[in-house]
């Protein structure tokens, strides 16, 4: 199948991991360039520009997994797919408020990690039913077209997923929502995690853009934008 669906950065040191996602990836139309270390792959990051990056958390250099996210974060928000072998929560955390849009544990089912990749592609980018809308919460504008969330018109960094977090919650304001019904609604029906990764993400969003987001947690039930 020829690469028509953009290109992805995969940083990963063990060859046979590296290959078999290459494989799967390109098998769904996209262009592959693997790199081994964390600096290797922010060059790669700069110089192709892609659409998504998935990086091994076990880097053998200085520059591990989750220091190329913390690195990337501050230049860009491309989606951030992170690969571990720790599977630990306290390391998944600190992965996700880094601003990785997701999390895979090894060992992992290429195909559900390719699922995954597409599916926060389709939320990294605006349908045609959202095109030119504009909702607005508190002095908090979403721009749906330009995938872009401004604070009195200034534009604030989100990740995909923290986006798209917002905009589910913006589109139900006024309505408390279980977190449950968040995971449905911004990672999908098909989505195996723990529900904390949502009360992560709303901690971003708060850090982020601060007082002026009227977004409140609804002890026991989950949370109310406005």
């Amino acid at each position: 199948m020829p690469a028509s669906n953009g290109t992805i950065v995969v940083i990963e040191d063990d060859p046979s991991i590296a290959d078999l996602v290459d494989m799967y990836l390109r098998r769904e139309g996209f262009r592959v360039i693997q790199t081994t270390s964390g600096e290797d792959g922010l060059e790669a990051i700069a110089r192709e520009r892609p659409r998504l990056v998935v990086v091994d958390v076990g880097l053998p250099e200085k520059m591990d997994g989750l220091e190329v996210c913390r690195s990337l974060r501050a230049t860009s928000d491309v989606p951030v797919v992170i690969l571990t072998a720790r599977d630990n929560e306290v390391d998944r955390i600190i992965g996700l408020e880094l601003g990785a849009d997701d999390y895979v544990t090894k060992p992992f089912s290429p195909r559900e990690l390719v699922a995954r990749i597409k599916a926060i592609l389709r939320r990294a980018e605006p349908t045609t039913r959202r095109e030119a809308t504009l909702l607005r919460v508190g002095e908090v504008e979403i721009d749906l077209a330009r995938h872009e969330a401004r604070v009195r018109g200034a534009p604030v960094a989100l990740t995909a997923r923290e986006f798209d977090l917002l905009t589910y919650l913006a589109e139900n304001e006024g309505l408390v929502l279980s977190r449950r019904q968040l995971l449905d609604g911004v990672w999908g029906l098909d989505w195996v995690g723990d529900d904390r990764t949502v009360d992560v993400h709303v901690r971003q969003l708060r850090k982020k853009l601060g007082t002026e987001l009227p977004l409140s947690t609804v002890w026991g039930v989950g949370y109310r934008l406005g």
